[in-house]
């Protein structure tokens, strides 16, 4: 039996042991094993408690039991659910039981969502969105793969893909049925008019991201800088307990440091990193080289300088002209005077610059309200954000540039105007995981009465 067809299950709830665990069922042989176990199927949709028992009749559980018969179903087919009492003895008697039925088996990672996916549930959009939302560890993160489970990308992009199989289904009826009295002589106009409006909305939706989908890893802040300038303290600051040594002694960090912080609803990852110095000390020279990585391909970079002490400006831009994408004037890379508590404050007044003292925490407050702002500035509007990965962005793209130069090409040759057209649907098209070669004939046959 091909792996699709058998009944997959799994624990569908947290680790045990739990309150309340649930196992779920998916596939033909789910109602056999919620008769073999519960003695009788429930009425669909409706909570039912039985004793369950396995295939020796010896019990197992004291559980409520629900039946889904497909393909009215979160996967499109049969399910059964059991909720049990979350015990690590209870879920392995029940899991046990069955995996004893015939053709039942242990579900594989996203095996569920995957059938979801594959019975028309869900469109890959929807299935990316379901498994952002798993992993969401801030209220925007969840905000916005809610939006993409329900079909905030999906919706509008089964629309544009509609709307280029009309538009192509007009160049491609003057193409091929131009003798066909049904069909309209004067078909290109409208054709371009809708492509050109496809084209403009598309481009517009890309360039008003900004980098939302980077909200799925958050934004990456490296604290860098000479030793014993107060990286770790800063990091103590910021994450609100001790993740990192502090010591008067320098080099006291040889490796990176990570903490995952949630300002205002944006996921920060903040990196505290060795010491920048030249050292004869080959570990701590290893955590030097991990730092400069570390830094270059930080989204921002707080370069640590004693109170009044200049910063190093060969140093520091080094880092930012190491970095992929950075901004050349500096934005990038902010210089953080610490101890201001010792009376040398220096020059704070550039606006990349700030003066703290980490181990009170005068000015932390500021330089947080700062990366929240630097954060919102960042990923761009996020509310309506309709791109969350970068295949959905690379995907977008092609249909966008598909779409432009089938109106560049339109004038020279119906043809090669159709061919991308084909492809700019075909992009939307994986976008959705739904690719249908039969879409442009059918809506031909539909509209203009071909073959009567």
């Amino acid at each position: 039996m091909h792996p699709r067809d058998q009944t997959i299950f799994a624990l569908s709830s947290g680790r045990a042991p739990s309150a309340i665990a649930v196992v779920r069922v998916s596939g033909s042989q789910a109602g056999l094993v919620l008769t073999t176990l519960a003695g009788r199927q429930p009425a669909p949709r409706q909570a039912s408690r039985r004793l369950l028992h396995d295939g020796a009749g010896l019990p197992i559980d004291d559980a409520v039991v629900l039946w889904f018969p497909g393909p009215a179903s979160a996967t499109g087919e049969d399910i059964a659910e059991f909720h049990v009492h979350g015990g690590r003895a209870v879920l392995a008697a029940l899991l046990a039981a069955i995996s004893n039925i015939p053709n039942a088996r242990a579900a594989e990672p996203g095996e569920f969502t995957r059938r979801a996916f594959e019975n028309g549930k869900l469109d890959l959009t929807e299935a990316e969105g379901l498994d952002d939302l798993i992993h969401a560890d801030t209220d925007r993160q969840r905000r916005q793969a809610l939006r993409q489970l329900q079909g905030l990308l999906g919706d509008r992009a089964r629309d544009w893909r509609e709307r280029i199989i009309e538009a192509s289904a007009l160049i491609e009826a003057g193409i091929d049925f131009s003798d066909e009295g049904d069909v309209p002589a004067e078909l290109r106009a409208p054709a371009v008019k809708a492509i050109r409006a496809l084209h403009d909305e598309i481009t517009e939706v890309l360039a008003a991201q900004g980098h939302s989908e980077r909200l799925r890893d958050g934004l990456v802040v490296a604290i860098a800088g000479e030793p014993n300038v107060g990286k770790s303290t800063l990091i103590n600051q910021l994450s609100r307990r001790e993740v990192a040594i502090v010591s008067p002694y320098a080099g006291t960090t040889r490796d990176v440091i990570e903490v995952q912080l949630d300002l205002d609803g944006y996921p920060v990852t903040v990196i505290d990193t060795a010491g920048i110095r030249e050292t004869d000390d080959p570990v701590e020279q290893e955590g030097v080289r991990r730092a400069r990585a570390r830094a270059e391909d930080a989204d921002l970079v707080l370069w640590l300088v004693e109170g009044g002490r200049a910063a190093d400006p060969g140093e520091t831009q080094s880092l930012v002209k190491s970095g992929p994408g950075r901004d050349q004037s500096g934005g990038s890379i902010w210089i953080v005077r610490n101890k201001i508590d010792l009376g040398e404050a220096g020059d704070v007044g550039s606006g990349v610059e700030f003066g703290i003292s980490a181990s009170r925490g005068d000015g932390v407050p500021n330089l947080i309200d700062a990366l929240v702002k630097f954060a919102a500035e960042f990923f761009g509007t996020t509310e309506g954000a309709l791109v969350t990965r970068a295949r959905q962005r690379d995907l977008l793209r092609r249909a966008s540039d598909s779409l432009r130069r089938s109106l560049e090409l339109v004038e020279d040759g119906e043809e090669l105007a159709a061919e991308e057209l084909r492809a700019a649907a075909y992009a939307l098209g994986r976008l959705l995981g739904r690719v249908d070669v039969e879409d442009v004939l059918g809506a031909i046959f539909q509209k203009f009465c071909i073959g009567k």
